[in-house]
């Protein structure tokens, strides 16, 4: 990053749900600037206890997309780069289950949801499991050529990713397809995460547009 670049942050309540190709940015920066985004859990906080179930929330309302962001400079031909620099998820999460969906999908009679926490970077379900947590980018893309997504969808405009591969210092290369890329970020439990474009040098060597991510938490949806 250079010396010059400037930083700036976005909450979670400038958001999509879909990617399209007339995408209107909330933020134009230049290559090399550092983003924050504030982003919401894929359920947009209408999961937050047990009794809360997959079955009875607005489908409509799930996978939001913090921005989008507009790179100067950034063209159709050019790649963008998101480099993933660090993920800090809040201190609690859910697991959910739906009949004929999903995970165990032979298995699950009744929808479920599990409550867990988050705890020196280790996932506790209850007192006898836990295991490591790999905090991940759930949902990142750039505006299509011309066709309407849902953020529940992935495709070449990147979407909804939801891969392990995709976190702290991963980097996602990602099709410019509209002036400056419109890149919306989301991440699968609320946190906060930090988007950097390349720098000038580069883009002039690779053509290319890079973005970094970072995220640290924030504790209460909407603040």
């Amino acid at each position: 990053m250079s010396a010059t670049a400037a930083t700036h942050r976005l909450t979670r309540d400038r958001v999509i749900w879909e990617f399209g190709a007339d995408l209107e940015p909330v933020l134009e920066v230049n290559p090399g600037d550092v983003v924050t985004f504030e982003t919401n859990d894929c359920f947009s906080g209408q999961i937050q206890t047990e009794h809360d179930l997959v079955t009875d929330i607005d489908l409509n309302r799930i996978n939001s997309a913090t921005g989008p962001v507009s790179v100067r400079g950034a063209m159709p031909g050019d790649s963008l780069i998101a480099e993933i620099l660090d993920v800090r998820p809040i201190d609690w999460g859910v697991a959910t289950l739906i009949p004929g969906f999903g995970q165990l999908i032979d298995a699950v009679k009744a929808p479920l949801t599990r409550r867990f926490e988050v705890v020196d970077g280790e996932i506790r379900m209850n007192d006898r499991v836990r295991f490591p947590a790999r905090p991940m980018v759930g949902v990142v893309g750039l505006a299509t050529e011309g066709e309407t997504l849902s953020n529940g969808l992935a495709g070449r405009h990147g979407g909804n990713l939801d891969d392990h591969l995709h976190g702290p210092g991963a980097r996602i290369y990602l099709p410019v397809r509209q002036p400056g890329g419109c890149s919306p970020l989301a991440i699968c439990t609320r946190r906060w995460a930090t988007a950097r474009s390349a720098s000038p040098e580069s883009r002039s060597q690779a053509r290319s547009t890079s973005a970094s991510t970072s995220s640290s938490a924030s504790r209460r949806r909407g603040r």
